[in-house]
């Protein structure tokens, strides 16, 4: 791979695909070094062009724009390949913050890396990390969904599926449908959960309110602005009680899906080692 020139030149000496992130909605926020590589490269890929046009003419840079978005993105690809074969450098950005996250840009990643070419991350702004930092919610870990399904009974299954995560779960979420993910939210998990509404990051409007998940679906519709702009809702883990590993919950979780509950206990407490008694209550708040 080749090597960087230096600070003043931050392109590789041959052709290469640089991952730029851009702003959320303050355009403060973008790095020196994404302002100096859009600068010098021959084409930006852009989600959409017209939107990315604005934030460029902001800072005084007039590239080349190319399109690339998710109805095209193979198409695309095969453009931006045949530039790079040309030894020219590409910049690939989308609408707000980091490329390929949630956004276009994972495919054209792997096709470039395929090619043989070298691929650039330029980090900077990213929603799920901004949200995630002011979010309050502490956990060791946590695990990056993005959207889920649009369909009830698919975003349901998703739910389930992660519900036994010892992780703070991140969704993104569009204003048009955050009240019906917010209501499925309420009905899968457990109600005692924390939930995070993370609004219009770095925006005018900007609002970032944590509350018990009980309580959510009221909150958010006591006032019609709160449903609006994008959204990043962060979920904490649910609440372990005392004596049940992460690991016995996990056992526990897997055996009552499959078995009746007694039948669960009973095999998770002679795999885990924990005592019957607290499984089975443990059993009974989960089946509640």
């Amino acid at each position: 791979m080749a090597i960087l020139l230096s600070d003043e030149n931050p392109l590789h000496a041959s052709a290469a695909l640089y991952v730029v992130a851009t702003p959320l909605g303050n355009r403060q926020d973008i790095t020196l070094r994404a302002l100096a590589v859009l600068r010098l490269v021959d084409t930006v890929a852009a989600e959409d062009t017209r939107h990315s046009q604005r934030l460029l003419d902001a800072h005084g840079i007039k590239p080349h724009l190319l399109a690339l978005h998710e109805h095209n993105e193979q198409e695309g690809a095969t453009r931006i390949i045949a530039l790079l074969e040309a030894g020219k450098h590409i910049a690939l950005i989308t609408d707000a913050g980091t490329p390929a996250v949630s956004d276009p840009g994972a495919r054209l990643v792997a096709r470039v890396q395929e090619a043989g070419y070298p691929v650039v991350p330029v980090p900077g702004a990213c929603a799920a990390v901004t949200a995630l930092s002011a979010s309050g919610l502490y956990a060791p870990h946590f695990h990056f969904v993005g959207f889920l399904p649009n369909k009830t009974t698919a975003r349901k299954a998703a739910l389930e599926a992660l519900r036994g995560l010892s992780a703070t779960l991140v969704f993104y979420e569009a204003p048009h449908r955050v009240v019906e993910c917010v209501e499925d939210l309420a009905v899968t998990l457990e109600p005692e959960r924390e939930i995070v509404f993370a609004r219009e990051l770095t925006k005018l409007f900007e609002q970032i309110a944590r509350m018990p998940l009980g309580v959510a679906l009221d909150w958010l519709k006591a006032d019609p602005n709160r449903q609006r702009g994008e959204f990043v809702l962060l979920v904490g883990p649910a609440p372990q009680l005392e004596g049940i590993s992460p690991d016995a919950e996990r056992v526990l979780k897997l055996l009552l899906a499959e078995l009746p509950l007694k039948t669960a206990v009973k095999l998770a407490a002679q795999i885990t080692g924990v005592s019957k008694n607290e499984l089975y209550d443990y059993a009974l708040t989960l089946k509640k």
